[in-house]
């Protein structure tokens, strides 16, 4: 028993993620120290953003710095002006109250650009914002991130309008035939009234409201989201466009009416509404998880997050033409705590999560704080405790902090679950999963999938590696006769920071021996880790596990696609350059769904 605990913590510890450090925990804010250097200059601009509206923009910041070292550094602040009167201090009331209380919304060193810095004291830096309703000041600290001693402060930049709605996400809402908007601004309720205009093309357009909501610093679970990391989120609004015809082309805005009768407009943004369920077209959906956000101007960079995140971005915006929907099941922003990390995220995917349906899921990384409900006993979330997720993000969930839903897409049908919460037989979570599994109508809908953030089914990973089961304690035990009743065709998984595909497996058996066509009766589950959407990789076990049939070190995404009821095409694509390098098909036809297989079928009888 001893030796299952000492694995347990090995394994939520590292395999969740913990090598790779959120990059602004690595900076002692709480130690920094006023020693203002009056010879020195820092200088930002332009002075006003995007004057011509836009959410995002170029910023070079210029140094001359008479008493240069090679670990100064700037800091990105937004509001421009921090105060160690607004200091918010867990437990420890004795410590003194630093001058600075909140972390950078992002940072590089002084040498990036210049690596004559030490020499010269001069250099420029370039940074890429993006609109978080409020303005925006250049720190130079000197001492490291270890002790920082803040010595310079630029001036005060800002956007024309930094309250503009901005960061749109589209998502499927509780019925067929509608989609949700979520959004996010700095106008309140009492400043003016949220709205979507939208409608077919070409057609007179509908205004529906929206909902707003927002939450403060006390619904934060722990630090850093509660101190160093707290900034305020705006505000969130979600709008329902209702009765939609399938598979047809809608375009939209976000307004905002203010209280003198005038508008603010976002820019124009389209999409396709779902087709219907059973409905028979090319239906194309996506799959990842564990991406998080990274910087395209090399500030912030941590565990080489960069080339796996951005890559997977573009390669999605690359290809959208040719998606129709995307699931990012978990492990969603890495924000750890730092709020203004899940506007970096949203920014990040808004031309992605704008134009086709982008569904979550929970991770251990949006949702694990100790005594808070979760089922990990961890602080992984950074004190976010599943807030953000479940407030920045839409989920057709009865109750989105239990973060499991089911949702259709045409012809698949998908159980979307809460690894986060326990989901063992007798559970809330196995309750909502059984019916969520038996519901589907498999003439209509013949692609039955099955996600959750960690591997509740079957990975090589290293560390699943040392324990032998190879899954997340107590993992497949009780949800794999439910795989198999109700004969779901494929699981996902994220967590596990690779990609590998198994066999058609039940019980630890393989039971097809095909590994890139499978036809006929549906008589074990595929699992499938999709976890390598961006996040540092996670090592694979030396161990031969006979089931595993294409494993992956790199960074990358799935691709289904549905021909029609009888035909699906699996892609597994790497994100460095969009290129197939896994795949398989699926044909059959609905009896072989109907067709029974061990462990499958009630009992029959020949009795009349």
């Amino acid at each position: 028993m001893k030796s299952f605990v000492v694995w347990f913590l090995v394994l939520v510890g590292v395999a969740s993620g913990h090598s790779g450090e959120q990059p602004l925990s690595n900076i002692a804010i709480h130690r920094a120290t006023l020693a203002l250097d009056e010879s020195l200059t820092i200088k930002a601009y332009p002075f006003i953003l995007a004057p011509k509206g836009g959410d995002t923009e170029w910023v070079t910041v210029d140094l001359d710095n008479p008493n240069p070292s090679h670990d100064d550094w700037v800091g990105v602040f937004s509001p421009a002006k921090f105060n160690g009167s607004t200091c918010c201090l867990e437990n420890d009331h004795k410590e003194q109250p630093p001058y600075i209380c909140t972390a950078p919304i992002k940072y590089n060193f002084a040498n990036f650009s210049n690596s004559d810095y030490v020499k010269t004291g001069k250099t420029s830096l370039k940074f890429q914002l993006i609109n978080q309703r409020a303005d925006f000041s250049f720190v130079l600290f000197t001492g490291g991130l270890s002790n920082p001693k803040l010595v310079g402060v630029s001036n005060y930049i800002s956007f024309t309008n930094p309250k503009a709605p901005l960061y749109p996400r589209l998502a499927l809402g509780k019925l067929w035939n509608e989609m949700t908007l979520t959004w996010t601004s700095g106008y309140n309720l009492l400043e003016a009234v949220p709205f979507i205009e939208w409608g077919r093309k070409g057609d007179p357009q509908h205004r529906s409201p929206a909902g707003t909501l927002t939450f403060d610093r006390n619904t934060m679970c722990g630090p850093p989201a509660r101190t160093v990391g707290w900034r305020d989120p705006g505000f969130i609004h979600t709008s329902f466009m209702k009765d939609l015809w399938p598979s047809t082309l809608y375009t939209y805005k976000m307004g905002h009416m203010l209280s003198n009768g005038s508008y603010v407009w976002s820019k124009m943004y389209s999409f396709r509404s779902s087709p219907y369920p059973g409905q028979d077209s090319l239906q194309r959906v996506i799959i990842f998880g564990d991406m998080g956000k990274a910087e395209r101007d090399g500030s912030n960079e941590y565990s080489n997050y960069q080339p796996g995140s951005l890559n997977t971005t573009d390669q999605l915006i690359n290809d959208l033409k040719n998606i129709d929907i995307v699931f990012h099941i978990g492990d969603i922003t890495y924000a750890n705590g730092y709020i203004s990390q899940w506007d970096q995220f949203t920014a990040q995917v808004e031309p992605i999560a704008s134009t086709v349906p982008y569904m979550i899921a929970s991770g251990n990384h949006e949702r694990d704080w100790p005594g808070t409900g979760s089922f990990y006993d961890v602080m992984d979330s950074g004190g976010e405790c599943g807030v953000l997720a479940q407030t920045m993000f839409y989920v057709p969930a009865d109750n989105r902090a239990n973060f499991w839903y089911s949702t259709n897409y045409g012809m698949f049908h998908f159980c979307i679950a809460d690894s986060e919460h326990d989901w063992r037989e007798g559970s809330e979570q196995y309750r909502f999963i059984e019916h969520c599994l038996a519901s589907v109508d498999r003439q209509k809908q013949p692609w039955l999938i099955f996600a959750a953030h960690r591997v509740l089914g079957y990975s090589s990973d290293k560390w699943y590696g040392l324990e032998g089961s190879f899954e997340e304690p107590m993992g497949r035990e009780s949800l794999q006769k439910l795989w198999q009743k109700y004969k779901v065709d494929i699981a996902f998984y994220g967590h596990v920071h690779n990609y590998e595909r198994t066999c058609p497996i039940y019980q630890n058996q393989c039971v097809n021996s095909e590994r890139s066509h499978y036809s006929g009766i549906v008589n074990g589950t595929i699992h499938v880790v999709v976890g390598g959407g961006g996040s540092h990789l996670s090592e694979f076990t030396p161990i031969n596990t006979t089931w595993s049939l294409y494993r992956d070190y790199d960074w990358g995404f799935v691709k289904l696609t549905a021909f029609n009821h009888s035909s699906l095409l699996f892609e597994y694509k790497k994100s460095r350059d969009g290129k197939v390098y896994d795949s398989f098909t699926i044909s059959r036809d609905y009896k072989d769904v109907l067709a029974c297989v061990h462990d499958g079928c009630e009992p029959t009888t020949f009795a009349s």
